[in-house]
């Protein structure tokens, strides 16, 4: 299969990207918050619980898997990529080492994991996945993000991008700029602007083929603090514009990450950009909070009731399926999840 139309298959319309690949540390806060043990048993329970769910074949057309989880077995003796497999979607695996101290910079982070990259990919390729994940972040403050930042994380993510392209996987870039802060919507604008500019620029100088990728940016939101609400609306409108004019056209799929907006908020504003999306870009989710927050409520509730965690997992993915093609609504959100 070509990248072009792997990339093409994770962004189907009506379908998006689960992102299902919380390190070991985020796994054990999530469990804790509905009181289960964060054990590798109880890890493998949840999302394999998720993945063998019928909402799979409908909604999901890519999985981001964590190290952990693409090499362990399912309870019926089947490989974790071979069960997302199975279900019709595209197994794909975080490769990133975590976002580490930027030297010279007090508050900023550089996001590593290029030493022996090329080695990890390809055992990863031989465990099944097909694409993969690498995630750069941005805050915005006073000073921030500084070039030297822009300039690093976009380097990184573009060296990232060429070495998964050589082994056969399609790249999902994720230049995150973050919601924390007291800014303003045009700020956001403004520095996922630079950001998004930069990435391009080095991705072009890596010989990198747009077309066989997937940009997975933050949505042009205000900063959590902000005092100055808007509506999704203007949120669309904002996001829309600034994908038009600093992605290239030739970049199959946009699949937007929830970063911090809840369940409702995340359909919501990606069903205003369907809405008015008149770009060829594929404009869908790659949520991880935004698909499993309920879902991993009701596993605390009862871990052994896979038939209402699955309801609940079904219940998000169609509601962010029909946000994917501008078909959602709030009535539908009211629906009764058994």
């Amino acid at each position: 299969m070509k990248l072009e139309d792997i990339a093409k298959k994770m962004c189907a319309k009506g379908k998006g990207i689960l992102a299902a690949d919380e390190s070991t540390g985020t796994m054990d806060k999530r469990l804790k918050s509905v009181n289960v043990e964060s054990t590798e048993k109880n890890r493998l329970t949840f999302r394999q619980t998720l993945f063998s769910s019928a909402a799979m074949k409908n909604y999901i057309g890519g999985v981001i898997l964590f190290d952990e989880t693409i090499r362990q077995k399912t309870t019926d003796g089947i490989s974790v990529p071979d069960l997302i497999l199975k279900n019709d979607s595209v197994p794909g695996i975080k490769v990133d080492k975590g976002a580490k101290k930027l030297a010279g910079s007090f508050e900023e982070t550089i996001t590593e994991g290029l030493d022996g990259l090329r080695e990890r990919l390809k055992e990863y390729y031989e465990l099944g996945a097909r694409f993969t994940k690498w995630r750069a972040v941005y805050k915005i403050g006073n000073k921030y993000p500084s070039s030297q930042s822009i300039k690093s994380n976009a380097h990184a993510l573009a060296r990232y991008a060429a070495l998964v392209q050589e082994s056969n996987m399609v790249p999902i870039v994720e230049p995150e700029v973050l919601m924390d802060g007291s800014h303003d919507i045009n700020k956001c604008y403004e520095v996922t602007t630079n950001v998004l500019n930069e990435c391009y620029n080095e991705l072009e100088i890596h010989k990198v083929s747009l077309k066989g990728t997937v940009l997975k940016p933050n949505m042009i939101i205000p900063g959590s603090d902000c005092k100055k609400k808007v509506s999704s609306e203007e949120i669309a409108k904002k996001t829309l514009d600034c994908l038009k004019k600093n992605v290239p056209s030739e970049v199959p799929g946009i699949a937007f990450l929830s970063g911090g907006q809840s369940e409702i908020e995340a359909s919501k504003n990606l069903n205003e950009i369907n809405k008015i999306n008149d770009t060829n870009f594929l404009i869908t989710f790659s949520y991880g909070r935004g698909l499993q927050a309920s879902a991993l409520k009701a596993f605390g509730e009862d871990l052994d009731n896979t038939k209402k965690i699955q309801n609940v997992f079904a219940h998000r993915a169609k509601m962010n399926g029909l946000s994917s093609k501008g078909e959602w609504s709030e009535n539908l959100e009211k629906e009764a999840v058994a």
